[in-house]
């Protein structure tokens, strides 16, 4: 089986998405804001690839790109210059990630839950140091038009 067969849940994640970023301190201090533009493309049914465009009302921009390999038994993993990681599917809604920084002891673990329309989506991360949670991302997406 494939990547598709395998991970369907991931397949309905496909195309563009828009929203934003609003990275929390431990007490719920705004840290950063920022939208997002992203893509999540299936190729070959065995390659994930993500693109994260991201823009600050200050002008600044990022892109990062996320190529996942498909490793088998519902599984994807990444390993690019900046980070490492793996996910899965946990149910029909939901998919878990957990992730390093290199060079960093900190882990990072996400939730995606996708509405049942599919148009909808949030995604919660807690950055772990030393057991502590230091900090907490909450981002909001809608299918772009």
């Amino acid at each position: 089986m494939g990547l598709r067969a395998d991970m369907p849940l991931l397949a309905r994640h496909e195309g563009e998405w828009e929203g934003e970023y609003l990275h929390l301190g431990p007490g719920g201090a705004l840290l950063d804001r920022h939208r997002v533009r992203m893509t999540c493309a299936i190729a070959d049914d065995a390659v994930y690839h993500q693109t994260n465009r991201y823009t600050w009302d200050d002008g600044r921009t990022e892109v990062h790109e996320f190529p996942g390999t498909y490793l088998g038994g519902g599984r994807c993993g990444f390993d690019t210059e900046r980070l490492k990681g793996v996910f899965w599917e946990l149910d029909e809604s939901t998919i878990y990630l957990t992730w390093q920084f290199k060079g960093q002891d900190m882990r990072l673990f996400e939730l995606i839950v996708l509405s049942e329309d599919g148009d909808s989506r949030s995604r919660v991360w807690q950055w772990i140091e030393d057991g502590v949670c230091v900090r907490r991302t909450l981002i909001d997406e809608r299918r772009a038009g």
